[in-house]
């Protein structure tokens, strides 16, 4: 009877322990060293929230293109104030009326502007600026802090993001994290392995705002589900086992 209580922790410990190759990030790191990033930027999509502000040498003659905004403004109320993209892909600037922003950057909008206020004698000279003000990523399951995260960088990386919500756990499954994508009305469902570093060159190594990153729980957490979830458990587990061993023997 003993002998097979042993038995039977001995499987119950090994089936609870994760390899070293499957905790490991990069394990190829090496094999990636000095390689170049090709950095693109996402295109505007629908429910985006832009701020656009328009410049000239006079500054009064580009005020009609213009927001009124408060100095100090949070990013809150600059969202309130915001252009609002529709799902048709357009704007409603001043004074310009519907501005499509289909397959355009930022960059792009904000050329395209300049050139429509240059062609059309509205400004001479004229600096525009575009900002994406909602962008965001969500990061679920097994990371320390799963949740909606806002931020402002041109360029985020996957890296990064799974940074916000406090690195995964030691339960992650890493070598098969979910990411969804939504790229003109099409939903992209992809796959990344972070024990090797060949997503490095993917089009997922840099996140596109409102990707969704779910991170799934590994064999051992998966196995422990419903039976072993913590050590207090096993060791309640344990003393049951022991007490029954104790009764019958006696």
């Amino acid at each position: 009877m003993k002998s097979i209580l042993r038995l039977c922790l001995i499987l119950l410990f090994f089936s609870s322990c994760a390899s070293k190759k499957e905790v490991l990030y990069l394990q190829d790191l090496e094999d990636f060293n000095n390689t170049s990033i090709n950095f693109s930027s996402p295109k505007i999509q629908p429910n985006d929230i832009l701020k656009i502000s328009v410049g000239a040498l006079i500054e009064e003659t580009a005020l009609p293109y213009n927001k009124s905004s408060s100095v100090g403004a949070t990013i809150d109320l600059m969202k309130l104030n915001g252009y609002l993209v529709t799902e048709e892909n357009t704007i409603n600037f001043p004074e310009l009326g519907l501005i499509s922003t289909k397959n355009k950057t930022v960059f792009e909008l904000e050329q395209h502007i300049k050139s429509v206020l240059e062609e059309g004698g509205h400004l001479k000279n004229p600096t525009v600026n575009v900002r994406l003000l909602n962008a965001k990523v969500t990061v679920l399951g097994e990371v320390s802090a799963p949740g909606v995260y806002d931020f402002t960088e041109t360029s985020v990386t996957f890296l990064q993001a799974l940074g916000y919500a406090g690195d995964l756990t030691i339960n992650g499954k890493r070598e098969d994290i979910k990411i969804i994508r939504e790229v003109d009305g099409n939903r992209i469902i992809s796959t990344v392995d972070l024990t090797s570093g060949e997503f490095l060159n993917s089009e997922f190594y840099q996140i596109k705002p409102n990707d969704v990153i779910v991170v799934n729980p590994n064999n051992p957490k998966v196995k422990s589900a419903g039976f072993v979830g913590n050590t207090a458990t096993v060791i309640s587990v344990v003393s049951i086992l022991l007490t029954t061993v104790v009764l019958i023997t006696r």
